[in-house]
Parts: C-alpha cells; structure tokens; sequence
C-alpha cells in the first residue's frame, strides 16, 4: 500500500474511530468513578444493554421516522428541482418566487410546526411530519441546483450559442453537468436536515417515531432509551449522508480526485 493511501485510511476512518473509542471509555469511567445516577448521565454499558433488551421496540420506532425521513425527502426532490430548473429559465420566476422562497426559508419552521400540525392531522397523523420534513430539507435543494444551472461560464454558453445548439442539448451537455456538483451538494445538507425536520415534527405531535420516544422517555426520565434513540438518529442520519456520497462518488467521479 502506498504510504499516500495508507495516511488518508488512517486520517478518514483509524484516527476518528480510535477518537470515539477513547470518549466511550472515558466516558464509561467517569459514569462508574463518581457514581453518577443513570437518570441524569447513564454509561455506554447501561445504555448498550437497555438497547439489546428492547432492540424490537426501537427498530419499530427507527422505521417509522426513517419512513417519515424518505417520504419528505423525496417530495422535497421532487418538486425542488423541477422548480429550480423554471427558476433558472424563467425571468419572471427568479424575480417574483425566488425572493418569496428566501423569505420563507428564513422564518423557523418549529414556529410553524404546530399551525402544520394543526391543519393537516385531520388529513393522516403522519402528514403533518411529513410536511415539516419537506419545508426543512426543500430550500437547499432548491438553491443549490439553481446555483449550478446558473454559474456557466460566459465564454462556454457564448461557444455553444455559436454553434447554434438548441436549449435542450445546452441543457444537458453544459448546465447539467456543471449544476451535478451543487446538487449533491444541496442533497447532503437536504438529507440531514430531513431527519431534523422528522424528529420536530414527532415532537410537536407525532404518536410514534424516534423523536416521540425521546420526548415520552425525557418526561419519564428515561434517559438511557433518550441515548438510545439519540444514537439511532445519529446513525441513521450518518447512513443517510454516506448513501448520498456514494451515489455522488458513481455518478460524478470528475469531481473527485482519483488517485492512482
């Protein structure tokens, strides 16, 4: 293995996980040395055995919140690029809905959670955590991808003006490519948030997911399954993001140095 390959092993996955490793100990030890309650601060131990002993319950509760997660996500995909897209052919859109969307990003969605919650559970008890899901993750989307149709080189669009090349091959021969980058990137930063927008959701008046449980387990003092679904939030968003990259990693290898 070159001595190139086997620091960038170590700097990306030995060094953070000898890292991790070092905080659980210390953090087992300092738990077990002062005695601290379980209800205030329980140790790693406690909290590993608390989720094998209910590992069904906790699945049930991670599926539910990774389905509220991909369905809100994918309506955000679904509907932001397309609507990126007219933004950045449509004068009149950039103008008027562009302005309306940065004025609409910038207000807390957890303000608007209870109104959501109050005009759509008549509709499905999901359907209000499902659209907070949307409104969170949607913005980045939306901006990123406009941002890559629309940064082009001067000098590239003028050259495929002059060869007369129709909007459609523009499209994607030059902006499509270029905006590949911006939208991956718009769709990391979507993903993680659509689990935040998920546990807000279950918070304000979900009945079931990993956001329900740590706010049923707070109010009984439950901290250890409040660690528990921490972490499976935790790993879920990590997955989530790692899925995304991988996608990118196949679908735009250009923008990645490829070593030899």
């Amino acid at each position: 293995m070159r001595p190139e390959r086997k620091e960038k092993i170590l700097r990306i996955y030995v060094y953070p996980a000898l890292t991790l490793v070092a905080i659980v100990v210390a953090w087992e030890l300092i738990t077990r040395g002062f005695k601290i309650p379980e209800f205030i601060l329980p140790s790693p131990s406690s909290i590993i055995e608390e989720a094998s002993t209910a590992i069904g319950l906790y699945l049930d509760h991670t599926y539910f919140t990774l389905y509220e997660v991909a369905v809100g996500f994918a309506l955000s995909l679904g509907l932001g690029v397309p609507l990126a897209i007219a933004i950045v052919y449509s004068r009149f859109l950039q103008n008027t809905l562009y302005p309306i969307l940065v004025i609409l990003q910038s207000v807390p969605k957890v303000a608007l959670a209870p109104l959501i919650m109050m005009w759509f559970f008549r509709m499905h008890p999901v359907m209000p955590v499902i659209i907070i899901t949307f409104l969170i993750s949607f913005f980045p989307i939306v901006v990123d991808t406009a941002t890559g149709l629309m940064t082009i080189s001067s000098e590239l669009m003028d050259l495929a003006r002059s060869l007369k090349a129709p909007q459609s091959r523009i499209f994607f021969k030059v902006r499509l490519p270029n905006a590949l980058p911006h939208f991956f990137a718009g769709i990391k930063v979507a993903i993680t948030l659509a689990v935040v927008g998920a546990v807000v959701g279950e918070f304000v008046g979900g009945n079931k997911g990993l956001g329900y449980l740590i706010l049923f387990a707070s109010s009984q003092l439950l901290t250890k399954s409040v660690f528990v679904s921490l972490a499976l939030l935790s790993l879920m968003g990590v997955a989530l993001f790692a899925l995304v990259v991988g996608l990118e990693k196949i679908t735009i290898p250009w923008a990645y140095y490829q070593e030899e």
